[in-house]
C-alpha cells in the first residue's frame, strides 16, 4: 500500500436542515469534485443529520471522490454538548451495498454494517474540528458558534502531517 496525496478543498459553511455545516472536499482531481456528485450528496444530507438535542446545531462534512467510481459522504455532528455523532453515505461503490457504479446515487451506510468513520484522507479535518469546538464552544467564556464556523482548515492537501 502507498499513500498518494489528495486535495483538501474547504468550502464556506451552509445551513441545511436547521444545522450549520462546515464543508471539506477530498479529491485527487485539482478541479474539485464534480458538481453533480456534490449536488447529489448534499441532497441526501438532511436525512443524515441528527435530531436537535439542545447543542448548538453544528456539523461538518467530508465529501470524498474516490479514485475509482466511488463517492463518500461522511457527516460529523456535534451532539450532547461535546460528542461527535457520525453518519455516512456512499455512491458508486458496490462493496458498500451501492446499487450501481453511479457516483451520484448516494445511499446511507447501514449502522452496524460497517462501523467506519473515514479513511486516512477523510480523517484529516477531525483533529482540527475537535480543537475548534473546544476553543470556541467549550473553553471560551461565552460559546461562539460564528467563531467555530469561521475556524476551518485551509484548502491544501490531506498530507501526512495534515
Amino acid at each position: 500500500m502507498t499513500f498518494a496525496e489528495k486535495h483538501l478543498i474547504v468550502l464556506p459553511p451552509v445551513e441545511i436542515g436547521g444545522r450549520h455545516i462546515k464543508r471539506y472536499h477530498v479529491t485527487a482531481d485539482p478541479a474539485g469534485i464534480e458538481p453533480e456528485v456534490e449536488k447529489a450528496a448534499y441532497a441526501l444530507l438532511p436525512e443524515l443529520l441528527p435530531a436537535p438535542d439542545g447543542t448548538p446545531a453544528a456539523s461538518f462534512v467530508v465529501l470524498h471522490r474516490g479514485g475509482d467510481t466511488g463517492a463518500y459522504l461522511n457527516v460529523y455532528s456535534w451532539v450532547w454538548d461535546n460528542v461527535l455523532h457520525f453518519t455516512g453515505a456512499a455512491a458508486g461503490q458496490p462493496a458498500l451495498d451501492c446499487p450501481d457504479l453511479d457516483p451520484t446515487r448516494f445511499v446511507p451506510t447501514e449502522p452496524g454494517a460497517r462501523n467506519w468513520i473515514g479513511c486516512v484522507w477523510e480523517l484529516a479535518p477531525l483533529g482540527h474540528e475537535r480543537a475548534a469546538w473546544v476553543r470556541h464552544m467549550l473553553a471560551a467564556e461565552t460559546a461562539d458558534l460564528d467563531a467555530y464556523l469561521a475556524d476551518a482548515l485551509t484548502s491544501g492537501t490531506t498530507g501526512v502531517d495534515a
